[in-house]
């Protein structure tokens, strides 16, 4: 369980400016600092280190940190459009939360700001001979980041906007996800169980999708009132004012339904953080798009499988022992297995079902899927496998290629 403000903080933590804040602080601070520390310097060090050079250092710094900050926001902006006219628009969102492109960007904003706010107060004779001193230590350290950083960028840059690297990270952003959800299926709460009639409705007045969900939060306004509170959105929901959220018993809905309401995080986008299968369908957007007519990629949606085979070993994993369920009065539904399969696999069929090797790998996870799994994991991958080999019966033409399907497919229903 993660509560709204912490949720909302590690939101705000992920966003470009963010960083850039923080560097370009601790950028102006470390530049005045050669003030406060002048005096615990001996006089006779500047003429030895050869202090006076740090203007023209400053100078130089300043002026290339502004030319490489510009070119630096037109390439990840260009990377941004590859990755949504390569990829999908909904993975946009994890290249733009890149640390690497953050830390670069902001060590170079930072670096400017520094030199900048050293060159005035070199101006302004604040810091002597003795502070240039500190200046010029810092100045070198500051170098040696900026060279640092060059590197890492220069790597970096070669893969900013890759298909291959963009569902890299939507994998590991929707294997994070499947993790949380595996140790905790239920968020922190107790099975579902039949409403009871007395149990009275609270809706939303915002239409769009739920991105967090406080159960915390809703178990202390349950023992608060010493009732129970049924949800019924989970993360990745579409909820409007016509469908209730959740029923609450045993408390005053009257007094309380505000409360309730403000631990839903509504948006009009889903969220990666506690919805596995947002994870899931972006991947599978990823490999509908390699397979359209305009790209035709079938190698990115075969490696596109794979990758779903691995979230959904995930799933698969035995769970731990039982533990005390943090918030009792708070009952969550589970995600279906059913659920996800459709999503992941369901595009990919429809999509590639007129291509011979997209059919053959879907037959070969499902085959793998049926023996990881408990038997809802097989019972899925036998109803995937039959879907697949009837869209593929109506794409394909060549007999010799459905024969090699429904070989495959029988290997799935086996026992």
């Amino acid at each position: 369980m993660t509560s709204r403000w912490l949720w909302h903080l590690s939101q705000i933590t992920r966003r470009m400016w963010f960083r850039a804040s923080l560097f370009s602080i601790l950028a102006v601070v470390t530049a005045l600092a050669a003030i406060v520390l002048a005096p615990y310097i001996p006089s006779d060090v500047p003429t030895k280190i050869g202090a006076d050079a740090v203007d023209n250092i400053l100078g130089i710094i300043a002026s290339s940190m502004l030319a490489v900050t510009t070119f630096s926001l037109s390439t990840m902006v260009a990377a941004y459009s590859a990755a949504t006219s390569n990829v999908t628009t909904s993975a946009t969102r994890l290249v733009m939360e890149d640390t690497t492109t953050q830390n670069v960007l902001a060590t170079f904003i930072g670096s400017f700001l520094y030199s900048l706010v050293g060159i005035i107060a070199l101006s302004t004779g604040a810091y002597g001979s003795t502070g240039r001193v500190v200046l010029f230590v810092v100045t070198a350290g500051v170098i040696v980041l900026i060279v640092v950083t060059l590197l890492r960028w220069i790597d970096h840059l070669s893969r900013l906007g890759r298909v291959t690297e963009t569902t890299e990270r939507v994998e590991e952003a929707a294997a994070e996800a499947m993790r949380l959800y595996r140790q905790q299926p239920h968020m922190g709460g107790s099975p579902p169980v039949d409403i009871p009639g007395s149990a009275r409705p609270i809706h939303v007045s915002r239409i769009g999708y739920v991105q967090h969900l406080d159960v915390g939060a809703l178990s202390a306004i349950a023992d608060r009132g010493k009732g129970r509170i049924f949800v019924q959105a989970t993360p990745g929901a579409f909820v409007t004012p016509v469908d209730p959220v959740a029923f609450a018993e045993g408390l005053d809905v009257a007094e309380q339904e505000a409360e309730i309401r403000a631990c839903y995080t509504i948006a009009d986008t889903r969220s990666f953080d506690q919805d596995p299968r947002f994870g899931a369908s972006v991947l599978a957007e990823i490999a509908s798009r390699a397979l359209s007519p305009g790209i035709n990629d079938p190698g990115t949606a075969i490696d596109v499988i794979g990758r779903a085979v691995r979230l959904l070993a995930i799933a698969a994993e035995p769970g731990e022992a039982q533990q005390e369920v943090a918030c009792p009065r708070v009952h969550v539904p589970p995600i279906a297995i059913g659920d996800l399969f459709d999503d992941l696999f369901t595009p990919i069929a429809r999509d590639g079902a007129g291509v011979v090797e997209i059919g053959v790998r879907l037959q070969k996870a499902m085959l793998i899927l049926s023996r990881l799994g408990p038997p809802d994991f097989a019972e899925n991958a036998a109803r995937h496998s039959r879907l697949a080999l009837q869209r593929a019966g109506r794409g394909l033409t060549l007999e010799q290629d459905l024969a090699i399907l429904r070989e495959l497919a029988a290997q799935v229903e086996r026992p």
